[in-house]
């Protein structure tokens, strides 16, 4: 039986790709660094995992009458060696080595026995199906606001919900809070999860890079899985508890008001220009009819603007917020006018948009006047 296969170089260079991120993360285990190949006569699997998130792609190989086969091989080198080939790639197996022959040019990779990688995610069980484009829009609606290294792990990660009445997303840096909700897919029975932020970005990459219509949400033990039709991408999930964050969306008491977007958006880029890397704090008077903005920073100088406010007949009143808290999420919105909610100094300022197919929430906590 014949150990010789071939893959176009676009499609397979793709797979490995997504793979980069995987096999390229350091763990206690070097043959994390590796690719898993899994060759049967009708498919090309291949498999990649840094022991917290993990990657399965397939690709249909057109000849039936290759031997199944198993081995791993670097998944940087061989990365970086197809993406510099073209057209159909020929794959032969032999004890030791890979060899690849493309247009004339043949190379060859040392490969290890396939024993050696660590056990991978099988048995999933799917949930749902769910817009792959509508998935895209939500998770880039909260997706920025994830912390890196935040000392709260619990933050780290993204809030998922799904119950009886839809779906919620919500990120959290401790100052500023982003949620979407959505009535577009629910689930009998309520389901929780905190995905690290890494794997939510990592999965956004794999979601703009597929032209997959649908994608299958499920578990796989104590992991969570997002499927297409050629791939598996596994998640492990923060087994910190979420803060609590509703009663902080509580908006009794609070006074509608609407900006422009354009306005606001480039009066805080200006107050950036103050901070000169300092954490200085932007003054808002909000009055019917406008808003007063303020900063002071004596190393640079003074902004003061006045911009148009509508909708607001609430109190006149002031508070303090950090510029690019506002800008960060702001920029999120493709509103002209946004919609948002003020009380107090002590109190957050809420921005909402309401579309047809979900609900935007963006919060940004005040901070005290400098001395």
């Amino acid at each position: 039986m014949e150990t010789k296969f071939n893959v176009p170089q676009r499609e397979l260079v793709s797979l490995l790709a997504a793979m980069q991120p995987i096999c390229s993360k350091r763990t206690t285990l070097d043959v994390t660094e590796s690719i898993l190949f899994q060759i049967t006569p009708r498919e090309l699997t291949l498999k990649g995992t840094d022991l917290e998130i993990s990657l399965r792609s397939t690709l249909p190989l057109e000849k039936n009458n290759i031997e199944n086969s198993t081995f791993l091989v670097s998944g940087k080198r061989i990365f970086d060696l197809v993406r510099e080939l073209d057209g159909i790639i020929e794959f032969e197996i032999q004890k030791t080595q890979l060899k690849l022959n493309a247009k004339g040019v043949n190379l060859a990779l040392n490969i290890r026995d396939a024993k050696d990688f660590p056990p991978f995610p099988e048995r999933i069980e799917n949930l749902m199906d769910i817009d792959s484009s509508f998935l895209q829009a939500l998770l880039g609606k909260v997706a920025f606001l994830i912390p890196q290294n935040h000392s709260n792990s619990a933050l780290n990660g993204m809030y998922l919900l799904f119950d009886e009445s839809g779906m919620s997303m919500v990120a959290t840096d401790g100052h500023c809070l982003a949620q979407i909700q959505s009535k577009e897919y629910t689930l009998a029975e309520k389901k929780e999860w905190l995905i690290p932020r890494r794997a939510i970005l990592e999965i956004r990459k794999i979601l703009e890079n597929s032209e997959i219509k649908k994608i299958f949400l499920g578990t796989c033990g104590n992991q969570l899985v997002f499927s297409g039709s050629n791939f598996n991408f596994f998640t492990k999930l923060l087994s910190e508890k979420f803060p609590q964050y509703k009663p902080i969306l509580n908006k009794e008491g609070f006074s509608p008001a609407v900006l422009a977007k354009e306005e606001i958006v480039k009066t805080l880029k200006r107050a950036n220009c103050f901070l000169a890397g300092q954490f200085i704090s932007t003054k808002f008077k909000f009055a019917p009819g406008k808003l007063d903005l303020s900063l002071h920073n004596k190393e640079v100088g003074k902004l003061e603007e006045t911009l148009s406010l509508n909708s607001f007949d609430g109190q006149d009143l002031e508070s303090r917020f950090y510029s690019p808290y506002l800008l960060n999420g702001l920029s999120v919105f493709s509103e002209k006018e946004l919609k948002f909610y003020v009380k107090n100094t002590d109190r957050p300022i809420i921005f909402e948009s309401d579309q047809e197919a979900y609900n935007f929430t963006y919060l940004v906590m005040p901070v005290s006047a400098q001395k």
